[in-house]
């Protein structure tokens, strides 16, 4: 077997893969501030995710304003209890989860797609939602950063997407995808929650990999 010089030590690669492990999307905050560097470097990750062309469509909006950190959390109860209606025989326990963590993570974050992207069309010809795809890249690089900080993330989804545009006064053509909790915790749920609730569990990864075709489990 040939050596792989461009391989990271053992250590190194653990590292990689313990933060990938236990990175959570956490719901549960403690309402400490975030060092400012810290939140430049978590920024910075977040930036060098890749983008389909090279196109950057990320665009991240800091929420500091007290009176619009509670309208967001207004926008996501009032989609919580939406999706509790549409929910049907689930809303009872869908309403006990705990959605968000708006109201007590240290920074709030929005992350938004950009408007004018139709201009760019390298790789984006047949496959338009590239640039969707390069937002979550860049989320997931966040994700991981904050946890290899020992800082929790949750990615919020539950808020109407034309309403938050009209309140932070958005663009034409750009669209709000995550609202995004960033903050001390006490501490790292051990699963996910949702496991842990009871709400779903994970499927294995033999069942997701299939083989030269769709559905096909052995190769």
């Amino acid at each position: 077997m040939s050596v792989n010089s461009h391989r990271y030590s053992a250590s190194e690669r653990a590292t990689v893969y313990r933060v990938i492990a236990e990175r959570r999307d956490m719901r549960h905050f403690v309402p400490d501030p975030v060092d400012p560097l810290v939140l430049k470097r978590l920024l910075a990750a977040a930036h060098q995710a890749p983008s389909v062309g090279l196109m950057q469509p990320w665009r991240f909006i800091r929420i500091t304003e007290g009176r619009l950190r509670l309208a967001l959390a207004a926008l996501v109860e009032e989609e919580r209890i939406r999706t509790a209606d549409a929910l049907a025989e689930r809303a009872d326990q869908f309403m006990r989860l705990k959605v968000a963590g708006i109201r007590e993570c240290g920074e709030l974050l929005v992350a938004v797609l950009a408007d004018k992207r139709e201009r760019h069309i390298f790789g984006r010809r047949t496959l338009p939602e590239m640039d969707l795809a390069s937002v979550a890249c860049a989320i997931q690089n966040l994700w991981l950063a904050a946890r290899a900080e020992g800082l929790g993330m949750g990615w919020v989804s539950l808020f109407d997407p034309a309403q938050l545009a009209q309140l932070l006064n958005l663009p034409a053509g750009s669209k709000p995808v995550a609202i995004l909790c960033l903050g001390h915790v006490q501490a790292f749920y051990p699963a996910p929650m949702l496991k842990l609730t009871g709400w779903a569990v994970e499927r294995n990864l033999d069942e997701l990999v299939f083989h030269n075709g769709w559905g096909n489990l052995e190769p």
